[in-house]
C-alpha cells in the first residue's frame, strides 16, 4: 500500500482509496455519479508530493483540497470549491502569459486526446471520462485540430 493511500484512505474528500495496493481516483460526478479508477503514477507521486508540503499528512480526514487563507499563505479547513479552481486556472494561464479564457474541460481534452495519440482505444477514453456514449467522448478528441506543414504543403498553388 502507498504512504498516499494509507495516510489519506479515508479522506473526507473520498478521493482516493487503496484497493489491491493500486491507488484508485474516487470522482463524484454530476447527478451524484460516482465514477472510479486506478491512479496514474505521476498523479500519485505529485499528490504525495503535495500533502507532505502542505502539512495535510496530520489530518487525514480532513479535506484535501482547501482554500489559501488572504495573506497568509496557509491552507484554510475551507473546502476549494469549483469556481476557486477555475478562478485559479485563470490567474496560472494569465501568469504564464496565455489569453485564451480555459478551464477544466479543457483538462479533460488534453488527457482524452494525449491518450488516443498514444494508442489508446476511443471506448476506453469514454469508459476513463465516464461517458455513456463514445460520441461524447469523440468532442473532446483535439487530434484532428492539429494541422502539420505536410498537409499544408498539399496545397497545390
Amino acid at each position: 500500500m502507498s504512504s498516499f493511500a494509507s495516510c489519506f484512505n479515508s479522506s473526507r474528500a473520498n478521493f482516493f482509496r487503496c484497493s489491491d495496493f493500486v491507488l484508485k481516483q474516487v470522482l463524484r460526478e454530476k447527478v451524484g455519479k460516482r465514477h472510479e479508477m486506478p491512479c496514474h503514477h505521476n498523479l500519485e507521486e505529485y499528490l504525495v508530493a503535495y500533502i507532505d508540503s502542505t502539512g495535510l499528512r496530520d489530518d487525514p480526514k480532513g479535506l484535501l483540497f482547501r482554500t489559501i487563507g488572504r495573506g497568509t499563505d496557509q491552507l484554510t479547513t475551507n473546502p476549494l470549491t469549483q469556481s476557486d479552481a477555475h478562478a485559479m486556472i485563470q490567474r496560472r494561464m494569465a501568469a504564464a502569459g496565455i489569453a485564451t479564457k480555459d478551464g477544466n474541460h479543457s483538462f479533460r481534452a488534453t488527457g482524452i486526446t494525449a491518450y488516443l495519440k498514444n494508442g489508446g482505444s476511443l471506448e476506453k477514453a469514454a469508459v476513463m471520462a465516464n461517458h455513456a456514449s463514445t460520441r461524447t467522448t469523440q468532442l473532446y478528441d483535439r487530434r484532428r485540430d492539429e494541422m502539420t506543414l505536410d498537409e499544408v504543403e498539399k496545397i497545390g498553388i
